[in-house]
């Protein structure tokens, strides 16, 4: 059965970073694009970033520069380093695995940006 954990949010001030990591178990994420999305209080899920099967990255403009996806393949794991957080980015991240016709979903990691 495919699970995906993510870990790594908090409250950081503005400016701040955060890492935060999607951990698999029952599938290997290195043969699958993986995505990032968040949902901020009131508002849409968004797409945040995704990196394909073969490494290629994409990102939303609002978090272009600021934001990369990586994968380590040994650990299963994928990445998402936040660096000078501002409050917008305020909202629950989730780690997204669409695999065949299913689309697997972690439970997401609250990240709060606040003075």
């Amino acid at each position: 059965q495919v699970q995906l954990v993510e870990s790594g949010g908090g409250l950081v001030q503005p400016g701040g970073s955060l890492r935060l990591s999607c951990a698999a178990s029952g599938v290997t994420l290195r043969t699958y694009h993986m995505r990032w999305y968040r949902q901020a209080p009131g508002k849409e899920r968004e797409l945040v970033a995704r990196i394909s099967s073969g490494g290629g990255t994409y990102y939303a403009d609002s978090v272009k520069g600021r934001f990369t996806i990586w994968r380590e393949n040994a650990k299963n794991t994928v990445y998402l380093q936040m660096n000078s957080l501002k409050p917008e980015d305020t909202a629950v991240y989730f780690c997204n695995a669409p695999i065949g016709a299913m689309d697997f979903w972690g439970k997401g990691t609250l990240v709060t940006v606040s003075s």
